[in-house]
């Protein structure tokens, strides 16, 4: 009953909020066109890679050629066939050829200790880094407690160093059976739909707005069956290890960022994720700083929504809480799985809409820290989405350098916009995957298939790396 009161409340002005950042888009994307540079100069190549060395810079030239090729990509899954990777002798060429190429690039490095390195060289270079643990999905609980510890330990070396670390990223899939999130996930969309409340979720807490009627319901066609005692007691484990995450970031003052997941499963991380800005908000926030941002995919039609219901409830509610935007890393899963169900695919039919939402996002989540509430991590690899929110930050009075805005890239992609928006003042953080390189290929392989078409607009770091050695090789012959 709460939960559809407060939903019935906020539909107004959630309407309105959303409609109000639709009706921004051409507006938004003609500022890019018209007004000035304001600090962001992507030209200087002397000054953009001027702390990375020339050998560097020709090892990222070639290693980008490859992950956007094609062909890498089917060879990469040809070769770690778990039939072929049986083969101790194939098994370790592999590893050996993927350590010190894609992962060496990517990655920074087996445990904590080799990705201090890597951090250390990244505060260096004026960056700041967002530490994960390499861990994927846990099938059952003892996998699930070996991964909480792991956690646990990241936030340790995080807390007890002076190194630039400014998240440490958790997935709810290494804590909690992707299974169990399904079931969970399956009962929410359900408690939405069904206006008689004729479903009981006795293990539920408070939470924040986690659908729209624009989200996807094909995941759940019928009514699903209540969560058994078994069911409940892993839902109870689950949260407890998540707790025992949260008690930690705040202890530790390393706040946590969640990374989203698909969409058959993604109401459940919403859910993990806003209960628990709730419940740790309730215990005192003195600074009204959040220590936790949940993740917004761009590319699905209902994101815009989704963002302005949880932002405006957590306001009326007085709950600081961040957010991470993305364009997304599903598409070619969503798209299948919405295809096989016969239903229409919850991605937007173009990249030229999702660029636009996610400029339309960015827009209402810098208004958001301009009006004084709003915590935003920027996550983009597109040229024009960064330069665009940096300009509008500087027109809206956002002090450069703000914690309460930063932008974000892949470790070892988009180089080029890292380094200019760090030059331009702002906050700057690379995602820092870590962990054994057996470990971390699924990331990688996840990379390149689901980013194939944001793997090749690495042609602008490539073009312009490629022009900075050619200068330095001229110089070196004048």
């Amino acid at each position: 009953m709460a939960g559809r009161s407060l939903r019935r409340g906020l539909s107004a002005t959630v309407r309105s909020s959303v409609t109000g950042v639709a009706s921004s888009t051409s507006k938004f994307t003609d500022e890019l066109k018209s007004a000035p540079e304001i600090g962001v100069n992507l030209d200087n190549t002397q000054k953009l890679f001027a702390s990375i060395s020339t050998l560097k810079l020709i090892k990222s030239i070639i290693t980008l050629r490859l992950v956007g090729m094609k062909c890498t990509t089917e060879f990469g899954s040809w070769a770690l066939n778990p039939n072929r990777m049986a083969d101790p002798l194939w098994r370790k060429m592999v590893l050996g050829a993927t350590e010190r190429t894609f992962y060496d690039h990517f990655c920074a490095g087996k445990d904590l200790e080799a990705a201090a390195v890597t951090v250390e060289a990244l505060r260096r270079d004026g960056l700041y880094a967002m530490l994960d643990y390499g861990l994927e999905h846990a099938d059952d609980n003892l996998s699930c407690d070996e991964n909480l510890s792991e956690f646990l330990r990241t936030i340790d070396a995080a807390s007890s160093s002076s190194l630039p670390v400014s998240f440490v990223v958790v997935k709810i899939t290494a804590i909690c059976p992707p299974r169990l999130l399904k079931r969970v996930s399956d009962l929410l969309r359900w408690e939405y739909r069904d206006h008689n409340s004729s479903i009981n979720l006795p293990w539920k807490l408070k939470t924040l707005p986690i659908f729209s009627d624009s989200s996807p319901f094909y995941h759940t066609p019928k009514k699903p069956d209540s969560l058994t005692k078994h069911e409940e007691d892993e839902l109870n484990l689950a949260y407890e290890r998540f707790s025992k995450i949260c008690n930690k970031s705040t202890e530790s003052n390393i706040p946590l960022l969640v990374d989203a997941e698909d969409t058959s499963i993604q109401p459940a991380i919403d859910y993990f994720t806003y209960s628990a800005a709730i419940q740790y908000s309730s215990k005192g926030n003195k600074d009204k700083v959040p220590f936790i941002y949940n993740t917004i995919q761009a590319y699905l039609k209902d994101a815009s929504h989704r963002l302005v219901a949880a932002k405006k409830a957590a306001d009326e509610m007085r709950i600081p809480l961040g957010f991470k935007l993305v364009r997304g890393a599903y598409m070619s899963s969503e798209n299948k799985s919405a295809s096989d169900k016969g239903a229409e695919s919850p991605i937007h039919s173009c990249i030229e809409e999702t660029h636009s939402r996610y400029n339309n996002c960015a827009e209402f989540l810098l208004q958001e820290i301009a009006n004084g509430s709003g915590f935003t991590v920027l996550a983009t690899h597109n040229i024009e989405s960064g330069k665009l929110a940096a300009r509008k930050a500087c027109d809206l009075g956002i002090e450069r350098g703000s914690q309460s805005l930063q932008f974000a890239q892949l470790y070892g992609m988009a180089e080029v916009l890292s380094y200019g928006l760090r030059n331009a003042g702002f906050r700057v953080s690379k995602y820092l995957p870590f962990g054994p390189v057996e470990q971390i290929i699924p990331y990688l392989m996840r990379r390149a298939e689901e980013n194939r078409g944001m793997l090749s607009t690495s042609v602008v770091d490539r073009k312009l790396m490629s022009e900075e050695v050619f200068r330095r090789m001229k110089s070196l012959g004048s």
